[in-house]
């Protein structure tokens, strides 16, 4: 891992006039990535393509090695570092570690906001995932599954639910007092990415190192990425300090779940999960880990954001116009553990 060796200032948000007041002065900053495989694909008809328009014919051999299920990695190191350890992100599915970067309207993302408190952040694009890339059908057997327009924008509690879509933004039905920037989605939608059916155990086994090279680190995962952040907490409970669960979509295998009495876990929850049966299915199954936890001797706190008075937020929490304060909570709750100097 490479390593910036002086003082660099940096603004990290996407549209300038989102930016803050102050620059982010960083010590270091890169990329790299971990994991992988070579896979060997045999037995394939060798094919003539044109490669560049207007170019000539060449062969293509579609057999061979080939890299796969390696996984892409930033990190930004703030020169004022308050933070006691690494801060990973990890995003949800059919996502890359854009989610954390900006907003869909250009505001800062949580990647800004916790360098500015002074973390270390990683950022991931997890295994067949955006800058992760993808591998042939004859490594990933099944098909690669895509969000249409409709979902996100119903499924994430952006919308009121089944038929609050239309393809006319003027018709649409966003929950009353979202803050979302609904008038935004489209960009949004811009960061959606396919995701295969597949490859959990690749995802896993990428985050596993991950972990193995940066941590001890404090993890803060999302959704899909929740029930990774757990499972691979299960594997290596000693390298993990805390776990910040935004909106987990499932949790770990609940017989593992002891394993993490000597890691606490934040759970944060947005507006109207309840009321829908699929965020309302998913908590039911974080809340029954996060049980077994407790009963181990662990400690679990669960945070319903509107029984505090914030309110309005979808399942993209970092994304909603108030991600401010719900990072500043999370700091909070991560200085109470004794993780901020």
């Amino acid at each position: 891992m490479r390593r910036i060796l002086f003082a660099t200032i940096l603004s990290l948000t996407a549209m300038p006039a989102a930016l803050a007041d102050e620059d982010i002065v960083l010590r270091g900053m890169g990329s790299f990535h971990i994991g992988g495989r070579v896979a060997e694909i045999s037995g394939k008809p060798i094919r003539e393509i044109v490669r560049q328009p207007g170019g000539p014919l060449t062969k293509y051999d579609p057999n061979g090695q080939f890299m796969a299920e390696q996984m892409y990695v930033q990190y930004f190191l703030p020169k004022n570092r308050k933070g006691k350890l690494p801060l990973l992100m990890w995003h949800g599915g059919g996502l890359t570690g854009v989610t954390y970067e900006t907003t869909p309207d250009g505001r800062e993302g949580w990647l800004n906001m916790f360098v500015r408190k002074g973390w270390d952040v990683y950022v991931s694009d997890a295994v067949e995932r955006g800058r992760s890339g993808f591998s042939s059908p004859d490594v990933w057997p099944s098909e690669p599954t895509f969000l249409n327009y409709q979902d996100p924008y119903e499924r994430f509690r952006i919308g009121e639910g089944a038929g609050s879509w239309n393809a006319d933004p003027a018709k649409r039905k966003p929950i009353p007092g979202t803050q979302f920037p609904v008038e935004s989605y489209g960009n949004f939608m811009k960061q959606n990415v396919p995701r295969w059916l597949s490859t959990d155990d690749a995802i896993i086994a990428a985050y596993v190192e991950l972990v193995d090279k940066i941590c001890p680190c404090a993890v803060l995962v999302h959704s899909q990425g929740a029930s990774f952040g757990f499972k691979v907490a299960e594997k290596r409970p000693d390298k993990f300090k805390v776990i910040v669960a935004i909106e987990p979509a499932t949790a770990g295998i609940l017989a593992n779940a002891p394993a993490l009495k000597n890691v606490p876990v934040l759970m944060v929850f947005g507006d109207h999960v309840e009321e829908h049966p699929r965020w309302a299915a998913f908590k039911k199954i974080d809340l029954a880990y996060a049980d077994a936890i407790r009963a181990a001797g662990g400690k679990v706190d669960v945070v319903n954001l509107p029984e505090l008075g914030i309110k309005g937020n979808s399942h993209m929490l970092m994304m909603d116009k108030n991600n401010a304060v719900t990072a500043d909570l999370i700091q909070k709750w991560l200085a109470d553990k004794g993780l901020v100097d």
